[in-house]
């Protein structure tokens, strides 16, 4: 199992929620804290990660996870509503970059993805949940390339590949009822040549023996 699954099986699934989408990050700036939570020093992983309720009306919340040193298990950290999130900051829209910023009512994070393409999917996911979720006070995307906001991205695809999946799917039950249907033709046409033949034979037996 990765982490990105052990995390939506860990931290989520007990509250009742659905992990929608993740992102392992590191920060660009270190914030200065020279003793952990658990009151000694020591590394740990970072994950930003949007999950929903499965409980009507659903509701969608950023999460930050981490996962300490030598450690199996996660930790769930801050939680933010999704509609605390004013803007997301995707830095540079000329190219694939690692690097954005998340600003919420009461906090601001740089953060360093571990690729650009985990963050683009991210921030893809992240963008369709707000308009998804969000009937009010959306946050502001800045600085994103046009993949993350258009139909490039990965979500409009896998519809777009369903789609096309059904319809081909739908024309090959009509094909193959067009030709059930020819073959129903043909078998009539049979039938009833083989009936007119008997019909036709029966007479000409009738009359040689008269």
């Amino acid at each position: 199992m990765n982490a990105k699954s052990a995390i939506s099986k860990e931290i989520f699934a007990p509250h009742d929620e659905r992990m929608l989408g993740a992102v392992q990050v590191k920060r660009r700036t270190k914030k200065k804290i020279p003793f952990l939570a658990t009151g000694g020093q020591g590394e740990y992983l970072t994950y930003i990660c949007l999950s929903v309720t499965n409980k009507k009306p659903a509701q969608a919340s950023i999460t930050k996870v981490k996962q300490f040193e030598g450690s199996t298990s996660f930790v769930r950290r801050t939680q933010w509503m999704l509609e605390q999130l004013r803007q997301v900051n995707g830095i540079d829209p000329n190219r694939d970059s690692p690097e954005f910023d998340l600003l919420f009512e009461n906090a601001f994070d740089q953060w360093v993805a571990s690729t650009a393409s985990e963050k683009c999917t991210f921030f893809q996911v992240l963008h369709h949940t707000c308009q998804r979720y969000l009937t009010d006070k959306k946050p502001e995307f800045i600085n994103c390339q046009s993949k993350i906001m258009g139909g490039n991205s990965i979500l409009h695809s896998a519809a777009d590949s369903v789609t096309s999946a059904v319809q081909k799917a739908s024309q090959a039950l009509n094909e193959r009822g067009e030709r059930l249907g020819r073959a129903e033709e043909k078998t009539e046409e049979l039938k009833n040549s083989a009936q007119q033949f008997a019909e036709t034979a029966h007479k000409v037996r009738f009359w040689w023996a008269k």
